[in-house]
Formats: C-alpha cells, structure tokens, sequence
C-alpha cells in the first residue's frame, strides 16, 4: 500500500514560544562543524576529535558555541594554550551558535532544504557553504 503525503503542511495558528536554543554538546559541536578539524580543514570521526577553546581558559575564555571548535589533536596540541592568531593559525569559519533548523537537517544527512520547504523557513542564506 502506497500513500501519497504532501511536501510541506501549514498551520492555519502557531504559538510562537521563541527560538529553540541548541544544546551545547560534543555531538552538537560535531555536527555544526560537519566534522572537521577547523583549523587543518581535514574530515574526522567523532573520537579521533577533540574540541579546543578559541580563546584559551587561562586568557578568559569560555567554554559556550561562540568560542569552542572540534579540532584533531594535532592542531590541538600546535595551538596550545595560544590564541589562533598567536599559534599562527586561522580557523575556517569564525564560531557562532547553531541555528536548529539547519542543524536538524545535517542530523537528518539533508544537506539542503527540498525546494517545496524553502518558502516556510524563513533563513536568509543558503544551508549549504
């Protein structure tokens, strides 16, 4: 038996409770970072990764989305207790908190959204980078 399901459903009345926030996770992180060391750019499973303060604790930093990224132990350990630019290394993309809906989509492995969704999603740039 087949049933035929529609591409997209609107609601006729929403309850807007806010933005749901993303939890802060290592496997949040990995997944906002699509897996790569963000320093050396090169692609790694989840335990070959570990995760590094942007700006080190010992100068003030914290541990939150806006100032942690997965890194391989490698660039890790070259980095140290420095600031990239001290360490002379540059990071592909400056650390932010993930928005949830892209973030449920590289869950799901969609690496952007079906055409039919994008008028209801109301993100003002591509999924894809």
């Amino acid at each position: 038996m087949a049933l035929r399901l529609p591409a997209v459903i609107r609601l006729n009345r929403f309850i807007k409770r806010g933005a749901p926030i993303v939890k802060f996770s290592r496997q949040n992180l990995y997944v906002r970072d699509r897996g790569r060391c963000q320093y050396c750019r090169a692609p790694f499973e989840p335990k070959e990764m570990t995760y590094d303060h942007v700006i080190p604790r010992s100068k003030g930093g914290e541990t939150e989305w806006t100032n942690i990224v997965t890194c391989c132990i490698a660039c890790n350990l070259k980095k140290g207790g420095r600031t990239p630019e001290e360490a002379g290394m540059s990071l592909i993309r400056k650390p932010k908190a993930p928005i949830w809906i892209p973030l449920l989509m590289m869950c799901l492995g969609i690496e952007e959204a079906p055409d039919p969704w994008k008028d209801y999603l109301y993100l003002n740039r591509e999924l894809a980078s």
